[in-house]
């Protein structure tokens, strides 16, 4: 189908979600990036944040997403992170309670704080 990409979210030890979409929006280094069918190849740092896929259907996956790589060719898309957790998954009173026990931890507080934003996001 034109105006479709393949898009999946992988996790360092499993995969996390994967479909079809009109749209990923990410967070990199460079800043937000959004890709659509036909995008030039392009290979992006991701930073520790959201990431909204819109899906063909009208609807939203969005999953917390911990460092790691953007890959788009052809049509595909692969989210390739250290650590990611759906919307759907995040418990938000254990992240505020790991959020807590981070202390001086700013790589822990960053991710409780990237669950918690996109468990609010739902």
């Amino acid at each position: 189908m034109a105006g479709e990409l393949n898009v999946e979210v992988v996790a360092a030890d499993h995969q996390v979600w994967s479909g079809t979409a009109n749209i990923v929006v990410a967070k990199t280094t460079e800043g937000e990036i959004g890709i659509m069918a036909g995008h030039e190849p392009v290979l992006g740092l991701l930073v520790t944040g959201p990431v909204t896929v819109r899906t063909d259907d009208g609807g939203a996956v969005v999953a917390a997403v911990d460092r790691g790589f953007l890959s788009v060719s052809e049509n595909h898309v692969a989210v390739l992170a250290e650590s990611a957790q759906l919307a759907e998954d995040i418990d938000p009173a254990s992240v505020e309670k790991e959020l807590e026990a981070a202390g001086d931890d700013q790589a822990a507080a960053r991710w409780a704080q990237a669950r918690l934003q996109v468990a609010g996001a739902r």
